[in-house]
C-alpha cells in the first residue's frame, strides 16, 4: 500500500473540500495573482473620498453652473458633479451625450497646468467623451453665450425634442392676414 505524505494526510484532515491539497492550491494562487494586480485596479477605481472633498467645497463659478445644471433643469439632461473618471475629477459630467463641462480659474493658466490640462483632454477624447472649459471670469460676464454653447453641443451628442413652447404655430408664416 502506498501511502500519502504527511502533510497531504493533514490537508485533508483540516480541509471541508473533498479535494484537500488542490483546492488550497487554487487559493493561493489566486490570493497572489490579486496581489500582483492590485495596482492596476486599484488604480482604475476612482477615488470617491477626494470626489466627496471636493463637492463639498465648491467655488462660487461651480456653484453658478450646478445652479442651472442640477435637477435635470437645463433641458432635462441629467449632469453628474465631481465625477471620478481614471484619476481625474469632472466638473459636471453628462454620461447621456458623453459631456465634460470644466471651469478653469487662474491655476490654469501656468504652463505646467495647460501640459496637465492637454493630457486630461486627450484621455478623455480617448473615451469618447467631449470637454467643454470655460474661465471663471468668463462665466461672470457671459453667462447666456455659454449656456448656449452647452446647450448647441449636449443636442449635437444627445438630442432632445425641444418643448412645444418654443416650436412655430402650426400654419402660421408669421405674417397674420386680418379680415
Amino acid at each position: 500500500m502506498i501511502r500519502k505524505p504527511l502533510h497531504y494526510q493533514n490537508a485533508m484532515k483540516n480541509s471541508p473540500s473533498p479535494r484537500g491539497e488542490r483546492a488550497r492550491v487554487r487559493a493561493s494562487v489566486h490570493l497572489i495573482s490579486s496581489q500582483i494586480f492590485r495596482p492596476l485596479y486599484t488604480w482604475l477605481m476612482p477615488d470617491v473620498k477626494r470626489a466627496r472633498s471636493l463637492r463639498k467645497n465648491p467655488t462660487w463659478a461651480e456653484k453658478l453652473m450646478w445652479s442651472w445644471l442640477r435637477d435635470r433643469r437645463f433641458s432635462a439632461y441629467k449632469f453628474r458633479r465631481g465625477h471620478p473618471l481614471g484619476k481625474y475629477f469632472l466638473d459636471f459630467f453628462c454620461a447621456e451625450a458623453n459631456l465634460s463641462i470644466e471651469l478653469d480659474g487662474g491655476g490654469h493658466g501656468h504652463p505646467e497646468q495647460c501640459v496637465q490640462d492637454l493630457e486630461r483632454t486627450g484621455f478623455l477624447n480617448s473615451m469618447g467623451i467631449k470637454e467643454l472649459r470655460f474661465w471663471n471670469s468668463r462665466l461672470r460676464r457671459e453667462q447666456q453665450s455659454i449656456r448656449d454653447t452647452i446647450f448647441y453641443e449636449l443636442q449635437v451628442r444627445a438630442p432632445h425634442p425641444l418643448p412645444n413652447y418654443t416650436r412655430p404655430i402650426a400654419g402660421s408664416d408669421g405674417n397674420r392676414n386680418r379680415s
